[in-house]
């Protein structure tokens, strides 16, 4: 991205300090930043790098101090962070461009395409969709019957969205993920046979929605599979069927949540967490990573262990864990002293 300091300071709409003609042309860490990048400090603990970065300009938080004497070029901001977040947006968009429709991709005469929609090598639309515009569809994706995609979606390659399901604007769906799939739905007969259920629902998608590569989202079995608006899904992550998100709330990689769960708004669950079905997760909920939840969870929880506990007395309690051995002996101990003494 070429530019000035200057000019990056009105798009900011930060302060610079130094000169502000000073050409920019790359994004860095500030650790490895070279003539012409663009850094950014919004921890302390990065202050030390601010003398020794070879950077051209330092986007930085405006409440860190620093010897002022010191340093060449500032942009001053009120959250670097999302100052330089912003950034990497910008770069990353540029560098998408629409391509049109692939010689080798296919799209049913029935289908809907809205402007510049581009569809890559070996990628097929299937009867009856409805693609908004701008919408990028790489190599090798399966869009089947009666789907639904709004403006501005990007699909990697190897995406696979099944028939009937409806995506909002502004979703990205990462190489290999899967959208619809049938719902893990089996019925035992008489002689113990397991008979398939079948899965006549579909998936819903907000606006804003992301979904990481390999992860697999479950039709529902009658009605809707629901991700709403903001929501980002790591890679790895299972969705069962009937399952619904609350908006903006993110799950990393390797978490699996079991049938009809309905999770709250705003939630945050970390890596290889595990929800059983049929529960009830309330809003503002924060899961550390490798938690098991199994009962109901009220608003504004932070959990933490298998069976999740609330987090201030897991840790307490591990405290004790970690000092059972000696526990036990202590106790054994005494118990020894107290039969002698009888």
């Amino acid at each position: 991205m070429k530019s000035t300091i200057a000019e990056l300071a009105k798009i900011l709409n930060g302060e610079f300090i130094g000169e502000g003609s000073t050409s920019l042309s790359n994004l860095a860490k500030i650790e490895e930043a070279k003539e012409g990048d663009i850094t950014f400090i919004s921890n302390p603990r990065y202050l030390p790098w601010l003398y020794k970065t070879d950077a051209s300009v330092i986007i930085i938080d405006k409440g860190l101090e620093y010897d002022h004497a010191k340093i060449k070029n500032l942009i001053i901001v009120d959250n670097a962070y999302s100052s330089f977040n912003m950034l990497l947006n910008r770069l990353s968009k540029s560098k998408f461009r629409h391509f049109g429709l692939h010689i080798d991709s296919r799209t049913h005469e029935s289908v809907e395409l809205g402007k510049n929609v581009s569809v890559g090598q070996f990628s097929v639309i299937g009867p009856n969709c409805k693609i908004g515009n701008n919408v990028i569809i790489m190599d090798n994706v399966s869009i089947q019957e009666n789907v639904t995609i709004g403006n501005d979606c990007i699909l990697y390659s190897g995406a696979r969205i099944y028939d009937d399901t409806l995506i909002g604007n502004h979703c990205i769906f990462h190489s290999n993920c899967v959208v619809g799939s049938d719902g893990f739905g089996f019925a035992p007969n008489e002689q113990g046979e397991y008979i398939k259920t079948p899965q006549l629902g579909n998936v819903k998608i907000g606006n804003n929605v992301e979904i990481g590569s390999n992860s697999s989202i479950d039709r529902a079995t009658l009605g809707s599979t629901v991700i709403s608006d903001g929501v980002k899904i790591d890679n790895l992550v299972q969705i069962a069927h009937n399952v619904f998100i609350g908006k903006n709330t993110v799950i990393a990689g390797q978490c699996g949540i079991a049938g009809s769960t309905k999770v709250g708004e705003n939630c945050q669950i970390g890596g290889q967490v595990g929800i059983i079905g049929h529960l009830v997760i309330g809003n503002n909920v924060r899961i550390n990573g490798q938690t098991g939840v199994f009962s109901n969870i009220k608003d504004n929880s932070t959990l933490r262990g298998t069976p999740a506990i609330d987090e201030r007395t897991f840790n307490r309690s591990y405290i004790h864990f970690r000092n059972l051995e000696k526990i036990v002996n202590d106790i054994s101990d005494l118990k020894k002293t107290n039969d002698n003494n009888n």
